[in-house]
């Protein structure tokens, strides 16, 4: 056959599965394999295969930020950035409020990133503590 005949060619149908059956997990590779090696995994698949991080926040990325809000509160004083003629209070009140903002946030990604793993592990052993109890009271 020549490149013309392949152009002219009319695409065979596509089988659809019926209401409840699930169409061919491989997506039309022979195998699992094959499928994994030319089309990777699926979104499914890479949530499952991939482990919890048992890692907090990296101590350079704390030292960064503390590095960033002390250049930036510095900035604040007034002689830095100030126009001739135009004078500036030592204290105003965006200094409290981006303390604030600083220790709000501070806490919600330390929350995110830690103390809901710790309140699962912790609901998990109380789970299976209440599981080996109930399993040595139905052997007594």
């Amino acid at each position: 056959m020549n490149k013309e005949d392949d152009s002219k060619k009319i695409p065979e149908s596509v089988k659809e599965p019926a209401w409840g059956q699930t169409s061919d997990s491989n997506f039309g590779y022979e195998d699992d394999e094959e499928r994994k090696e030319k089309r990777g995994l699926e979104d499914w698949e890479m949530l499952s295969s991939m482990a919890e991080s048992k890692v907090g926040i990296p101590y350079w990325f704390i030292a960064i930020f503390f590095v960033l809000l002390i250049v930036a509160i510095g900035l604040t004083f007034p002689f830095w950035g100030n126009r001739p003629g135009y004078e500036r209070p030592w204290f105003d009140w965006g200094i409290p409020m981006g303390v604030a903002w600083v220790v709000v946030m501070s806490f919600i990604i330390y929350y995110f990133v830690d103390l809901r793993h710790q309140l699962a592990e912790k609901k998990e052993e109380k789970n299976s503590e209440k599981e080996t109890e109930d399993k040595i009271k139905n052997d007594n």
